[in-house]
């Protein structure tokens, strides 16, 4: 109860009550991490991406929407293996092709209040500037002045068009195929 009245209380003093406003978040403050594995998990790799710019959509003290991108060529390998071979390998063609596909985008399409703090959240996903729609929840949080939003989500690659040793796609290669999940953990905050 502490944090709605405390999140009332922050969003009644940065919105007027009936105009949408957008806050902007502090790219530097937020994150995505990420982790991929091979199709039995026992070669797992994680590390982060960061946001290039993001703002949180309000209107009535409520969230409505959203809008993020994030900087691909910043992906970096935080489990100590293959540091610099796996980060030209997943900047590379066969999976982000950087150098063709620099960004991409988060855009939320619809926001479902589960109670004042946990929301399921509808969003557009583009990668290599093919768009699917995805659905994940997140918690809403409040400290002092700052707002976060907290969301944890697994895609299929494959429905982006990253097919580098696909189960699907390898089957017969099963012991060296690459789970098409990935998992990511992602903080936003202003």
């Amino acid at each position: 109860m502490k944090k709605f009245i405390l999140l009332s209380v922050i969003l009644s003093s940065m919105l007027s009550t009936h105009a949408q406003t957008e806050i902007q978040i502090d790219a530097s403050k937020s994150v995505i991490k990420w982790s991929g594995a091979n199709l039995f998990k026992y070669n797992k790799h994680f590390g982060t991406v960061q946001f290039k710019s993001g703002e949180i959509a309000f209107k009535n003290d409520s969230i409505v929407g959203g809008q993020f991108i994030i900087g691909m060529n910043t992906i970096i390998n935080t489990d100590g293996k293959y540091n610099e071979m796996l980060v030209d390998h997943l900047k590379g063609e066969d999976f982000f092709d950087t150098k063709n596909y620099p960004n991409a985008k988060l855009e939320i399409t619809k926001v479902t209040y589960i109670d004042s703090v946990q929301l399921d959240i509808n969003a557009n996903l583009t990668i290599k500037n093919r768009t699917q729609k995805i659905k994940y929840k997140t918690v809403f949080e409040s400290y002092e002045d700052k707002l976060i939003m907290k969301s944890k989500f697994i895609i299929d690659r494959t429905r982006w068009n990253i097919n580098f040793k696909s189960q699907s796609l390898f089957s017969t290669l099963k012991n060296r195929a690459i789970s098409d999940a990935i998992e990511f953990d992602v903080i936003v905050s202003n």
